[in-house]
């Protein structure tokens, strides 16, 4: 009986996984995106992402456009078809139809473990419901109020490497990534939460907080692959399998949740006893949320329940803190490299007569502009993203394309659970829009930009770095804000430059994020050392 009980289900999971194999393959072979023109796969595992995740920036992506054209094919696993392309008439569909292309389940999964059930992760009404309380804590007027903490704390992070220099001989060697890192989660700290958590270390009679420890737990890139944890994302079941890194989540998830709770109390005192901003207090995000939550203009039916509130705290951190200091880095690093803008930034930051600059003083500052936007169309800290089609659709293109049997496309018809990727990164290269020196730091040609730029479904700079449609970044006014605050402080204090060779400086990929490496000393993990030495005035 047993010997007949374990040939059955041995026999049903067989005839499971041909059922499974059958249908992936038909998938494949029946799918349009099998036809289109594209690279060969180049590793009979990992299809061509493998060597996508190692170019290390050199151009691999856009070399690929110019010869297969904006519309391509990759291989993903098992040399499995993917839609790739920088179609820009393509990608506003997929952008603005986010009931038929959504975040695939394990993106959301992989995703949720570090950021919680929050904005970036849920989908169709919860995140119109979550998005719709949360965007007036993220207006113009919401950040013009943040403005002086960002400002604050840039001082306070110029004056720890000016000391360092001083007791240097008047120059430092800094590792910039790491001390911006720290500057800016102590910004949305106070900005977020109206919480010190003190990760430059300014007040001696504090420690670095228990908060941001947990963050730093959430985002510490994984040393090496893990093949369990690749079949994590890949395979449900495996899921169920609790490895080093998922206790190290589960236990920073709940200290976020048990300080979350108390910052939710502290918020919803902070309303019922002072309902305006007359004092200063009650400006930061999470008082704004929480008031806007409780708004006699949202009906009780539609309202954010605690959880979903305290969802939105690592949300925050992730938006506020590692994609900001990650493009800070990249931006000072581009300066180092064209010292004429580095000049000619300083010169336009240092006639302005306070070191305490308003929101409006900041935008106001037409180079500084061009340098935020420029190095942001370069080193997007998120270089792609990707959608997985909810069900069968068809898509328009803006550049027709010839598949391998020269049959010519002008639409696609996309089926259900086609997978789409999105190259944040390749569009903001690509020369057919930004002229052949795309690849270059020319922060001079934000002064009359191309209007080709302007097809390009972006929600800031026409460009994709903080994405378009109903799911564009939310925060990414307060992101340029918290930009500006910093270079404007730091490029006034001190010339930057290269303290490696720039052969040597390398990038490499987080969970979230692309941050730079120093190549010949790989164990030291993401850095960007810099010789720092003060402006004399």
């Amino acid at each position: 009986m047993l010997v007949k009980l374990t040939t059955s289900i041995v026999g049903s999971l067989s005839a499971y996984v041909l059922y499974k194999v059958l249908k992936t393959l038909y998938d494949e072979l029946v799918s349009p995106t099998h036809n289109l023109p594209g690279p060969k796969s180049t590793h009979w595992f990992f299809g061509n992402f493998k060597e996508i995740n190692e170019d290390q920036n050199s151009g691999l992506e856009e070399r690929w456009v110019k010869e297969y054209g904006p519309t391509m094919k990759l291989h993903r696993l098992f040399g499995l078809s993917q839609l790739y392309t920088i179609d820009t008439k393509a990608i506003h569909h997929f952008l603005s139809n986010t009931d038929v292309y959504q975040k695939s389940e394990a993106s959301r999964f992989f995703l949720g473990r570090i950021v919680g059930p929050g904005v970036l992760v849920v989908e169709d009404e919860q995140h119109k419901q979550q998005r719709k309380i949360m965007n007036p804590a993220f207006g113009a007027p919401q950040v013009r109020e943040l403005t002086s903490i960002f400002v604050d704390t840039s001082i306070q992070l110029r004056d720890i490497w000016a000391a360092q220099a001083a007791s240097n001989g008047g120059v430092a060697r800094v590792e910039i990534l790491s001390w911006l890192s720290k500057a800016t989660l102590d910004m949305i700290g106070l900005a977020g939460f109206n919480y010190r958590i003190n990760a430059l270390g300014t007040d001696s009679d504090e420690t670095q907080d228990e908060l941001a420890e947990a963050f730093e737990a959430l985002v510490a890139p994984s040393s090496d692959f893990s093949f369990l944890e690749f079949l994590q994302f890949r395979f449900a079941i495996f899921r169920r399998i609790s490895t080093k890194r998922d206790k190290e989540f589960i236990k920073a998830q709940a200290t976020m949740t048990r300080v979350g709770m108390k910052l939710l109390a502290d918020s919803k005192r902070e309303i019922a006893e002072n309902g305006t901003f007359e004092t200063g207090n009650g400006r930061d995000l999470l008082t704004l949320l929480v008031r806007a939550n409780t708004s006699k203009e949202i009906p009780e039916s539609q309202r954010l329940s605690d959880e979903d509130v305290l969802a939105q705290v690592p949300t925050f951190l992730v938006a506020g803190h590692e994609t900001t200091s990650t493009a800070l880095t990249w931006a000072l690093f581009l300066l180092t490299q064209n010292t004429a803008a580095q000049t000619r930034l300083r010169e336009e930051l240092l006639g302005v007569s306070t070191d305490n600059p308003s929101m409006d003083e900041l935008n106001e500052l037409r180079y500084l502009d061009c340098v935020v936007r420029e190095s942001l169309r370069l080193y997007p800290p998120v270089t792609m993203t990707s959608r997985t089609a909810m069900r069968d659709d068809v898509v328009s293109l803006g550049t027709p394309v010839t598949d391998t049997r020269g049959i010519v496309h002008e639409t696609l018809r996309i089926s259900k659970g086609e997978r789409i990727l999105i190259p944040i990164l390749s569009l903001n290269h690509n020369d057919e829009i930004w002229g052949p020196d795309a690849m270059e730091f020319l922060p001079e040609r934000w002064e009359s930009p191309t209007s080709i730029a302007n097809s390009i479904p972006g929600v800031w700079g026409h460009m994709l770095t903080f994405l378009g449609g109903p799911r564009s970044c939310i925060g990414y006014r307060f992101s340029l804000v918290e930009t500006k605050a910093l270079l404007f402080t730091l490029i006034r204090a001190f010339e930057f430059e290269l303290a490696v060779p720039i052969e040597d400086v390398g990038n490499k990929a987080t969970d979230i994020v692309q941050r730079p490496i120093v190549k010949s000393e790989p164990e030291k993990g993401n850095q960007m050392p810099l010789l720092v030495r003060p402006v004399g005035r």
